[in-house]
């Protein structure tokens, strides 16, 4: 059974990895904040809990019918994606050092709720079938680092690219003083929510080992 990731996040590819799952990735092309913004003036401010859902369908979505290697695609699209909602703001990626910066002064010693949302789509037989999706939240509690800690771990860029400007599994790692909730939900990715929404697709998570 082949685990097709709808995703170029290397965190989310080394996390399934680990897990014994070596996916194979397909960029989904998703302009991200044009869906949300077509939902949100639909329907109104969206919960992180719903954004990321709806991102993560969305890129789930985006690649049922590509052909993979001029083979359609046969076995299970994931999609995810990851939100970090902390003193009643959303914040995705930061993109920019000084965005970035902004965001570790408000969170600096505090906490806040990482949310990541998942959708899995039966796609064996080269069509989609059923769909299954959840999403999953971890509190992350922050020590508090001094002004050149912060500008350092900036000038990396590893910042930049992540939901809530840090990590749990690189260089931020040590600037995270408790997880409460999933580890792996932090990464972007819940592996205990993909397991439940795998059998629920009634496949078992050992059939999509395929990694020594």
């Amino acid at each position: 059974m082949r685990l097709y990731l709808a995703s170029t996040s290397p965190a989310r590819l080394q996390t399934l990895r680990a897990a014994g799952i070596e996916p194979i990735a397909i960029a989904p092309g998703v302009d991200e904040e044009a869906a949300v913004a077509a939902a949100e003036a639909e329907s109104g401010r969206l919960e992180a809990s719903d954004m990321v859902q709806l991102l993560a369908r969305a890129k789930a979505e985006a690649i049922v019918g590509v052909a993979h290697d001029g083979e359609p695609i046969d076995g299970l699209i994931l999609g995810g994606d990851s939100a970090f909602l902390t003193g009643g703001s959303i914040h995705g990626k930061p993109h920019r050092p000084d965005v970035a910066r902004e965001r570790w002064l408000a969170q600096n010693g505090g906490h806040g709720d990482l949310w990541s949302g998942h959708w899995l789509i039966d796609h064996r037989g080269g069509r989609a079938n059923a769909a299954v999706g959840r999403a999953d939240v971890a509190t992350v509690r922050f020590a508090a680092l001094d002004d050149a800690e912060i500008d350092a771990y900036i000038a990396t860029g590893e910042p930049l690219l992540v939901a809530g400007a840090f990590t749990i599994d690189s260089l931020g790692g040590p600037f995270v003083r408790r997880v409460e909730g999933d580890p792996s939900t932090v990464v972007g990715l819940s592996l205990s929510t993909l397991r439940d929404l795998v059998r629920e697709l009634g496949v078992e998570w050992t059939a999509l080992w395929n990694r020594a």
